[in-house]
């Protein structure tokens, strides 16, 4: 069956971009090499995940500077799914990832709106047990 493997992500500089996504969110640093161009193939993913991961791309020309952090329009364009909300929300409270609302219950899960390092818009979500 086909999956997405990475989804690229433009960052304005590498350093900070894995600061926030390791150090932030908690995501392991799955590989970080540099490229014949002098751009480094950085990826990043949530522990424990084998089968999607973000390229962190930094940004080359003024066109893709220009969407850094907006590159969904303003809409929430990343998922980032945990087994335990209160813990995840606690720890990224702490670590200084900046939230937009309170956590709210609904009937899909536990979710709440936060923004990475550039503005992009996430939803941290425990999706709702169908068991």
């Amino acid at each position: 069956m086909a999956h997405l493997g990475l989804v690229a992500l433009l960052v304005n500089e590498y350093e900070e971009a894995i600061d926030f996504y390791v150090g932030g969110l908690g995501f392991e640093l799955v590989e970080d090499a540099p490229r014949p161009d002098g751009s480094r193939w950085v990826v990043v993913r949530p522990p424990g995940a084998r089968e999607t991961a973000l390229l962190l791309a930094r940004a080359g020309n003024a066109e893709q500077r220009a969407r850094v952090g907006d590159q969904t329009g303003g809409r929430v364009g990343l998922f980032l799914h945990t087994e335990d909300f209160a813990a995840a929300h606690a720890r990224m409270v702490e670590a200084g990832v900046q939230f937009l609302e309170e956590p709210r219950h609904e009937a899909y899960g536990s979710v709440a709106v936060f923004v990475d390092l550039y503005g992009n818009r996430w939803d941290l979500i425990q999706p709702r047990s169908t068991e």
